[in-house]
């Protein structure tokens, strides 16, 4: 019975630990506050536990699991922590480090003090990896916010026009209940989240604005002409991509579910989709060049490392959105997909495991919002037109007056000036 938790827990740090940042070793390393069990020396390899879990009584210094008067079993023990897990997980999911990217004390400048430890006490929704990493980077937790910030702003944008519309709903949860759901939604929310930091922490490295990151060190690349210089002051893309896989995976590698379970197929999937979001941010990185000379000659050019715009991402992981694939839990506690007629999905594509839930309605259990009263376009037949956004239910029409600047004209030297129209515009809302 309890080889299920010790194969999960061990499957899923194989096969995402394969990339980690030379500075950031998983396992049982004391940014997350892990220590290894005596299981180690009874034979069965190393396994690594929080230790909140000793503090309440669960693991004790010195007794090794299964060894004569020990207070209970192993598999006693094993129920125990399944059981501690999941009354953890129900604290853990309804609240997100996406929270950051709210009203949060982290963005006010005012409240961030170098080496003051209240801070991170009082950031709603960071599991105990997250706050450790919290405590050793202070100054990044201001950029996994604005990084959380870029993302949910990308979501709204690419989903403005569908029926679940990225909709935020609170300042803890941010998303509420329907990130609960594996759905393709929550796949793409995850991955532009991820994004969100790594975009944020290259740039914030560049800037001079951390004190462990600076400039790119990236390598020339090989098709750059030779007269041509490499340097300027890039993007830090490998130190935004690694810092951001250590904390916004940390909670993932936190929690323990039984092979061949839901949740354990939820953590492979919100590790797949983190990952899709950091790889995407990192292949669409270019060289960007800068000329120089006399009268703008340009006989000579800088050229550094830079982010593409953070809407290309968007972009491109709406495409990926577009062509999720959907997966199962195989027998081996691994994620394969249900339609094997198809090609594998790559590490850059967004993977599902749940059917959407229904957005045309309100519904309490799933977090869908429903459309009533949302804004549709009598004239198109996209997903934002009236039909397919109310779903079949109608719409009500009403007037409404628009002011927008017009007759704009240039004065020397040097303002624009421009008068004020308004008309009576038709608008449309679903019923």
């Amino acid at each position: 019975m309890g080889g299920g938790l010790w194969e999960t827990w061990e499957g899923i740090l194989s096969e995402y630990s394969g990339t980690q940042p030379p500075f950031f070793p998983l396992g049982c390393h004391p940014f997350f506050g892990y220590t290894k069990s005596e299981e180690e020396a009874a034979g069965r390899g190393t396994h690594c536990f929080p230790d909140s879990l000793k503090s309440i009584g669960i693991l004790s210094p010195g007794v090794a699991l299964g060894t004569a008067g020990s207070a209970m079993s192993s598999k006693f023990f094993l129920m125990a922590l399944a059981i501690f897990f999941s009354f953890a997980q129900v604290v853990i999911e309804a609240n997100s480090w996406w929270s950051l990217g709210m009203n949060n004390p982290v963005q006010m400048s005012e409240v961030y003090i170098i080496g003051a430890q209240p801070l991170c006490s009082q950031l709603a929704g960071l599991s105990q990896g997250q706050k450790k990493l919290c405590h050793l980077y202070q100054d990044h937790m201001q950029y996994i916010g604005e990084g959380a910030k870029t993302g949910i702003k990308e979501c709204q944008y690419q989903f403005r026009h569908r029926r679940w519309n990225c909709s935020t709903v609170d300042n803890t949860s941010v998303f509420g209940r329907v990130m609960q759901i594996g759905s393709r939604e929550t796949a793409f929310t995850y991955a532009v989240s991820a994004a969100g930091v790594v975009n944020a922490m290259s740039r914030a490295c560049r800037e001079g604005e951390l004190s462990t990151c600076g400039c790119s060190r990236a390598a020339r690349p090989k098709d750059l002409p030779r007269d041509w210089l490499w340097g300027g002051c890039g993007d830090n893309i490998d130190y935004g991509y690694r810092f951001a896989k250590e904390f916004v995976d940390a909670r993932e590698r936190e929690r323990i579910h039984a092979k061949g379970s839901y949740e354990s197929a939820r953590i492979l999937m919100n590790l797949h989709n983190n990952e899709a979001g950091r790889r995407t941010v990192y292949n669409l990185a270019d060289v960007a060049c800068k000329c120089h000379g006399v009268s703008g000659s340009c006989s000579l050019k800088t050229c550094w490392l830079q982010l593409a715009d953070f809407r290309k991402v968007g972009d491109a992981l709406k495409e990926k959105y577009d062509s999720a694939a959907a997966m199962r839990l195989n027998g081996r506690g691994k994620l394969v997909q249900v339609n094997s007629r198809f090609n594998s999905p790559t590490t850059q594509d967004l993977v599902y495991i749940d059917p959407s839930p229904d957005y045309c309605v309100r519904n309490e259990s799933t977090g869908s919002l429903g459309t009533q009263g949302r804004l549709c376009n009598k004239t198109s037949e996209g997903m934002d037109g009236c039909e397919l956004m109310c779903c079949g239910r109608g719409y009500d029409q009403f007037k409404t007056v628009q002011t927008e600047r017009c007759h704009c004209k240039f004065h020397w030297c040097c303002y624009v000036k421009c008068k004020k129209c308004t008309e009576i515009v038709d608008q449309f809302v679903c019923k």
